[in-house]
């Protein structure tokens, strides 16, 4: 059976029916979406969190860019992802790879070199483009930057059967992406006190031009964790948590980053608030991440391990974080997180910030613009738990995924329902 269908607004024609087009008017039927992460929690969960917003978390494919490992390695990740995999590969060639090379005069890795580890990302992004172009139309969502050369290759091979989404700003070549999603904050470097911060010759190469019509422009990061979720997840950890006194305070501590230096003293000033508020919380759970510091963990666990309102996370059993968010009546953040604080200002409980006073560069611009939508305020060991303050949650990720379906019919392209 012969069927004509119409991506972007031009006239394509199959002669297999049970492909993923299927003609609705003008317009086009996307039944998959692929999901290119480069392994980093934040990242893919960014990715995750849009396609559930879009309704396909059942159709989707997950592939991840991988860098080699061990070694020099950990000081060559500033290098783009396909430099360095080759760089690793010229690297492990033994001695009769190179015999063999110098022999035949060639450049191209032998495949005793590609089987020690490049060959399976060429397999991977062999298979995902072929799956791209055989079956129809898909939506291709990426997150982090070494995920931005496979994506945009993914595109250019297959421009008429791939629509791709890029979160996180690509920071250059823009026409590659049909739209970016991307913080306000990564744009504060085009502010005047931005400008003052970095050096006019180096602006180029972390601040990007201004926003492209393309550019969706958000508050914070993307998540998994809407009213369904939550509903969930309360449901599932209501006999771990429902017998807690109220209030519950949940306090989720980060590690230290480059926009978001701490140490000890933020442990130390955590704890001696916490406990100044203690009397007013009816139990306190505190999680870590795998960024925190062992000094600072071990700070948090010495001073508050013993107290009988407090529960602290061991590591080992289910990571409570998403009953957390179900069950908190209000939560105490260490600054460096932006998915973390993103999650908990989605639920618009209260929402204190510890450390934010030692953020700089666009982390700073993030507090200034959660503060002044009143979704945060700065924890001083002085509140009252129990006292409930309101602020429009952030509802980054499904404005998001409006944005997208949006885009998507300017192409002549819709959703499965």
């Amino acid at each position: 059976m012969r069927a004509i269908n119409f991506f972007g607004r031009r006239p394509i024609i199959f002669l297999d029916s049970n492909r993923s087009f299927s003609a609705v008017g003008f317009c086009t039927v996307v039944k998959r979406t692929i999901i290119i992460s480069n392994g980093a929690a934040g990242a893919e969960n960014q990715c995750l969190g849009l396609v559930r917003a879009l309704g396909l978390s059942h159709q989707q494919t997950i592939y991840h860019v991988t860098r080699p490992t061990g070694g020099i390695n950990k000081w060559l990740r500033w290098l783009p992802v396909s430099v360095h995999r080759r760089l690793n590969d010229i690297t492990n060639l033994t001695y009769s790879d190179l015999k063999a090379q110098m022999a035949f005069g060639s450049m191209v890795l032998p495949i005793s070199a590609a089987k020690k580890g490049y060959s399976s990302s060429l397999e991977a992004d062999a298979r995902m483009t072929f799956e791209t172009i055989r079956d129809g139309p898909v939506l291709v969502v990426a997150s982090g930057r070494d995920t931005i050369s496979v994506a945009s290759s993914l595109k250019r091979l297959a421009p008429e059967s791939v629509f791709l989404v890029q979160i996180q700003h690509p920071r250059s070549r823009m026409n590659r992406f049909d739209l970016v999603i991307t913080p306000r904050h990564d744009y504060y470097g085009l502010t005047a006190q931005g400008q003052k911060e970095i050096a006019w010759f180096l602006r180029w190469l972390i601040t990007p031009s201004k926003p492209e019509r393309h550019v969706v422009l958000t508050i914070g990061a993307l998540h998994r964790f809407d009213s369904t979720t939550l509903a969930v997840a309360s449901s599932a950890w209501h006999d771990e948590l429902a017998s807690l006194s109220k209030p519950l305070l949940v306090v989720n501590i980060g590690g230290p980053t480059g926009n978001c230096e701490y140490g000890t003293e933020l442990a130390n000033e955590l704890v001696s608030s916490l406990k100044k508020v203690i009397w007013s919380c009816g139990s306190i759970r505190i999680s870590f991440s795998r960024r925190t510091p062992k000094k600072v963990s071990d700070i948090v666990m010495q001073e508050l391990g013993d107290n009988l309102k407090v529960q602290i996370w061991n590591g080992k059993d289910s990571n409570p974080h998403l009953g957390n968010l179900a069950w908190a009546d209000a939560f105490l953040i260490t600054a460096d997180s932006i998915s973390m604080l993103s999650e908990a200002c989605s639920t618009g409980k209260p929402v204190y910030v510890i450390g934010s006073e030692l953020c700089k560069w666009k982390f700073s611009e993030f507090h200034r613009s959660l503060k002044e939508r009143g979704a945060v305020r700065t924890f001083t060991g002085r509140e009252d738990i129990s006292n409930v303050w309101r602020y429009p949650p952030l509802n980054d990720t499904a404005e998001a995924a409006n944005r997208v379906v949006e885009a998507l019919a300017e192409r002549g392209l819709v959703l499965h329902p």
